[in-house]
């Protein structure tokens, strides 16, 4: 198999052949430019990379080296940009050094020449600028020979140079896949959890303001009236004390309601058995639960099943139009498994507006999954796959 063989279908050429295309003068122009390009480079980390490592007794020597390290990260940004324009060759973006989730300047000059120091995305292009130069020279020298004296089969020979080139560039200058996607992912989690929190505080403000703390204003201007009519007309002022008496029952209940949203006395207690029971009870329709654990997970892994659960029952007695439904939790091996069933009349969607994309965004978040099986006609199952924690380890 040639490196051709191997490229994705977006990214392979056609093939070549004795007619010239805009493809191989594309070619053509990118292995002329191999020496001049190559050339610069090789100088330019030659003397970074010589003057830091000489300098590096100094004070000055390892910032200098990771300074110089910084712009060979920027020689590699243009080395894809050539390849992306000349060989049709996509590659994504490594992830900045001193971007989000990455190391700050901010953080201190230590930790930045450190970061800096193991950066494998600048060491693999300095990698890449030492080996570039002879080949540069070779492909140079054999394509203006090929202009004059091969151009026949100059498509096939310049095929084959720039496929060399394009598994150059593919090898050491394309980001670590494994690492480069999960700094992503940790990235997005980190937003999610931050607009997740902000929400629920915003939440939070909200029912208390319209809520609890409303009714308990109205009961202080209650009361100051019936403290004012206590003199003049008693029973006046006793029936007013009465149904002060109720909206102090009724507030107390809306506060209870509140943190239970926020974090229920059940679940802390007695744990997720207890507390899904409870959320049951109060969903409209019979819910079956089983719980199957030996030990109770991490408090925030036990917190998020909680959450869930009670969401999707919610969404059962609005949405749903079940008769029955059955909440199950178990762990396997390392993950914490919660389903949600129920025999309604299905066709729930992640963007139905029913808080599914939410739930799964918050589960994304700590590394669970979230998966919706819910054709038309029903049954709906949905299943929700979290990290096992141990408790007391967060």
């Amino acid at each position: 198999m040639t490196v051709s063989d191997s490229l994705p279908d977006d990214d392979r050429p056609p093939a070549a052949r004795f007619a010239y295309d805009r493809h191989t003068w594309k070619e053509i122009a990118h292995l002329l430019a191999n020496l001049p390009v190559s050339l610069a480079g090789f100088i330019y980390v030659m003397f970074t990379v010589s003057t830091g490592a000489a300098l590096s007794v100094t004070v000055i020597g390892l910032p200098w080296l990771v300074a110089g390290l910084t712009g060979a990260r920027l020689l590699g940004r243009m080395e894809r940009a050539r390849a992306r324009a000349l060989l049709g060759v996509r590659i994504d973006e490594p992830s900045p050094l001193l971007g989000r989730g990455r190391a700050r300047r901010s953080d201190g000059l230590l930790s930045w020449v450190w970061a800096g120091l193991k950066d494998p995305v600048a060491w693999r292009t300095v990698l890449y600028e030492f080996i570039r130069l002879p080949w540069g020279v070779v492909t140079f020298t054999v394509t203006l020979v090929g202009l004059f004296v091969l151009w026949p089969v100059l498509p096939f020979v310049a095929r084959g140079l720039t496929n060399v080139d394009r598994a150059m560039v593919r090898g050491l200058l394309s980001p670590s896949d494994e690492l480069e996607r999960r700094i992503a992912e940790l990235e997005s989690d980190r937003g999610v959890v931050v607009d997740t929190a902000a929400a629920d505080l915003r939440r939070i403000e909200r029912d208390l303001h319209d809520g609890a703390q409303a009714r308990l204003v109205a009961l202080a201007m209650d009361l100051g009236l019936a403290k004012e009519k206590l003199t003049e007309d008693p029973e006046a002022a006793a029936r007013m004390v009465d149904e002060a008496h109720g909206e102090v029952k009724t507030a107390l209940q809306e506060l209870r309601d509140l943190a239970r949203g926020i974090h229920p006395a059940v679940l802390t207690d007695r744990g997720l058995d207890a507390a899904l029971s409870a959320i049951a009870s109060r969903c409209t329709v019979p819910v079956n639960v089983t719980v199957d654990l030996t030990e109770r997970p991490a408090e925030a892994i036990e917190g998020i099943a909680y959450f869930t659960v009670s969401e999707l029952l919610q969404n059962v007695s609005k949405h749903s139009g079940a008769r029955t439904a059955a909440v199950d939790v178990w762990r396997t091996e390392d993950r914490l498994l919660v389903q949600v069933q129920d025999d309604g009349r299905g066709g729930a969607r992640l963007d139905g507006g029913t808080g599914m994309s939410g739930l799964a965004e918050r589960l994304g978040a700590v590394d669970g999954l979230f998966v919706l099986d819910s054709p038309a006609g029903g049954p709906t199952v949905v299943t929700a796959e979290l990290p096992w924690r141990q408790r007391g380890k967060g």
